[in-house]
C-alpha cells in the first residue's frame, strides 16, 4: 500500500492528527509520519495536515470539510498502515 495514491482536497479542507510523543498508544502514528508523512505531502502541497502533539493525550484525527462539517476518530493503537487507511476512508467520505 502507497501513499502517493492519497489525493486529499475536493471537499476535504483539513487533516489535523493530535498524537503523544511517548506513548504506546500513538506509536502506530509516529511510525506512520515517519513513512508517510512526506510522500502524501508531496502529493498534495498545498493541503494543510496540521501535528501536534501533546503528552498523555489521546490520539486522534480530525477532518474538516467544506461547510464546517468535522470528523473525529480514535487512532489509539492503529498501526500506521491502519492510519493511512483511515485517511483514505476520510477522503472519500469528503466526496459524499
Amino acid at each position: 500500500m502507497t501513499s502517493k495514491a492519497i489525493r486529499l482536497g475536493s471537499y476535504l479542507k483539513e487533516i489535523r492528527i493530535h498524537l503523544c510523543q511517548k506513548s504506546n498508544e500513538s506509536a502506530g502514528i509516529r511510525e506512520f509520519i515517519r513513512k508517510h508523512y512526506v510522500p502524501i505531502k508531496k502529493q498534495n502541497p498545498a493541503f494543510p495536515i496540521l501535528i501536534r502533539e501533546c503528552e498523555g493525550i489521546e490520539p486522534r484525527i480530525y477532518a474538516r470539510y467544506d461547510f464546517g462539517k468535522e470528523t473525529s476518530l480514535s487512532l489509539s493503537n492503529n498501526k500506521s498502515d491502519e492510519v493511512l487507511e483511515i485517511i483514505r476512508k476520510l477522503t472519500n467520505e469528503s466526496s459524499k
